[in-house]
């Protein structure tokens, strides 16, 4: 009597996640890499293509977030760790609103202001739409929100429950993973070499450096302790939707229409001819956003179905063990 396959390791499924990934970019990049002429918008014929284009836009976010918040989780009576939750959106926004301060008129450019509402917020070097800030909030909300409701409904049967051994009982959180560490240290030297050895103007891939390091940091201090409570099917499904509506929204509208365009000097200097010579850049961005999101919110989610405090629960316990008389 033959017997059926049990579920795959976390590893082993971490390992299908990449797989599934590479089988369908690696095509799609042999694909893409046909084209030798990028399309172009003329707007000498008609300056204003988009009118509030970018900020109507952001309903490819809002709709999933109001959808899934407001109908399928009350509907399907699902139970969702709202501390873990609003910790993940606290802690990963000002991520991205850290580098629209900061970084937006270093590596982007938003030359179609009449794609937007008009109104500037606050970052160095003049501002920048207040889209840019709506468009990260909600683009983390939907990540985290998508991810919820894979998890808790669509793939429930491969969802680690709240009161499950495997989520309560650990050692500390906080883990150093060396591999995560040694890609990331690995990532940003290619890019720095292809930077310098293929690329004729001076510049400097800031852009991707920034990627990395906020994908990296909460994979090399939480993979260990997140890996065996992550919902594999759930991430993928999640990653994919996700990149499917920014590939839309990348190639299709917001840069062949100056929503937002990038300063070359910044970027490691691969672009997408066919989709208006998109960089490599973006294709990562929301990869990296989807990681990073999942990773942290089961690692906070773990520390609350835990009880116990975040010293103890992200350190580990100061008590020293009793002594055997």
């Amino acid at each position: 009597m033959s017997t059926l396959p049990g579920p795959p390791s976390p590893r082993t499924s971490f390992h299908i996640v990449l797989a599934m990934l590479a089988m369908t970019a690696i095509p799609a990049a042999l694909t893409l890499h046909t084209a030798r002429v990028a399309p172009a918008v003329d707007f000498h014929a008609n300056p204003n293509p988009t009118p509030y284009g970018y900020t109507i836009s952001l309903l490819l976010f809002l709709i999933p977030i109001a959808v899934i918040a407001l109908w399928f989780l009350p509907r399907e009576r699902v139970r969702v760790s709202r501390q873990a939750f609003v910790l993940t959106i606290a802690l990963l926004f000002p991520v991205g609103a850290l580098m629209d301060f900061f970084f937006a008129n270093t590596f982007f450019t938003f030359l179609n202001p009449a794609a937007t509402l008009g109104i500037r917020a606050p970052a160095l070097h003049g501002g920048v739409p207040v889209e840019e800030y709506l468009f990260y909030l909600t683009g983390f909300l939907a990540d985290l929100l998508l991810y919820i409701w894979f998890d808790a409904y669509w793939l429930a049967a491969y969802s680690t429950p709240n009161d499950s051994a495997h989520r309560i009982h650990f050692d500390r959180l906080f883990c150093l993973h060396t591999p995560s560490l040694l890609w990331g240290l690995s990532l940003i030297a290619a890019a720095i070499a292809w930077r310098r050895l293929f690329v004729p103007e001076p510049g400097f891939p800031g852009y991707f450096l920034f990627l990395v390091l906020t994908a990296v940091i909460p994979s090399a201090a939480l993979l260990p302790t997140a890996l065996p409570v992550i919902n594999w099917r759930a991430l993928s499904l999640t990653l994919f939707f996700i990149l499917l509506t920014s590939l839309l929204w990348e190639a299709t509208l917001g840069v062949p229409y100056r929503w937002w365009g990038f300063q070359p000097n910044r970027m490691i200097g691969l672009t997408i001819t066919a989709w208006s010579d998109l960089p490599i850049e973006e294709i990562c961005v929301w990869i990296t956003v989807t990681y990073a999101t999942v990773i942290v919110y089961e690692t906070l989610r773990r520390w609350k179905a835990s009880g116990r405090t975040a010293r103890d629960a992200f350190m580990g316990s100061s008590t020293p063990a009793p002594k055997k008389v």
